[in-house]
C-alpha cells in the first residue's frame, strides 16, 4: 500500500482551512483537526509518509475529499509510451504507471505526481506548461481540446 506524503496531508489541511475557515480564529473544523493530528504525529515521529491503509477513517475521508479536488492524471495528450518509450515525455509517468493508472490507489497516484513534479523533466513542466494548465486531469484527453484554446 502506498504512503501519503506529509506535504499532501499539509495541502489537505490548508484546503480544508480555506473551505471551512475558523469563525473565531482559534477553532478548526473537524476535517482540519483529524488531519492535523496525523500531521503532528508524522512530525513528532519524523515520518515522511502515512500509511494509506492505516490512516484513521475520519482523516482518510477528509484526505480523500481533498484528493478529489486535485487533477487525477498528469496526462497532456502527448503520450510517448504509445511510441515505445519507457517513460512518457509528456507527463513523466512510466509505461506501467500509464497502463495501470485507472487501478492505482489515490495515494499511489499522488506518489507518482510527487515524483514527476520533483523530477520536472516531463514536457508538462516546461515545453508544454501552458498546455498542462489547460489539462483537466483526465487520463488521455483529446489533444484538440488542449491545443490552441485559451486557458480557462
Amino acid at each position: 500500500m502506498a504512503g501519503i506524503h506529509i506535504t499532501d496531508i499539509e495541502a489537505a489541511i490548508n484546503w480544508w482551512r480555506q473551505r471551512r475557515p475558523s469563525t473565531d480564529g482559534v477553532s478548526a473544523c473537524k476535517e482540519v483537526r483529524v488531519l492535523a493530528e496525523v500531521y503532528a504525529l508524522m512530525v513528532y515521529y519524523r515520518e515522511h509518509e502515512a500509511d494509506e491503509a492505516t490512516l484513521p477513517a475520519a482523516a482518510r475521508s477528509a484526505w480523500l475529499e481533498w484528493y478529489a479536488s486535485t487533477p487525477d492524471a498528469p496526462c497532456i495528450a502527448i503520450c510517448s509510451t504509445s511510441q515505445g518509450d519507457d517513460t512518457c515525455k509528456g507527463c513523466g509517468r512510466s509505461f506501467d504507471e500509464v497502463q495501470h493508472w485507472p487501478s492505482m490507489t489515490p495515494a499511489a497516484k499522488r506518489a507518482v505526481w510527487r515524483r514527476i513534479t520533483l523530477e520536472a523533466k516531463a514536457w508538462r513542466f516546461n515545453r508544454y506548461a501552458e498546455r498542462a494548465r489547460r489539462a483537466t486531469g483526465e487520463d488521455h484527453p483529446d489533444p484538440r481540446r488542449l491545443d490552441d484554446t485559451p486557458a480557462t
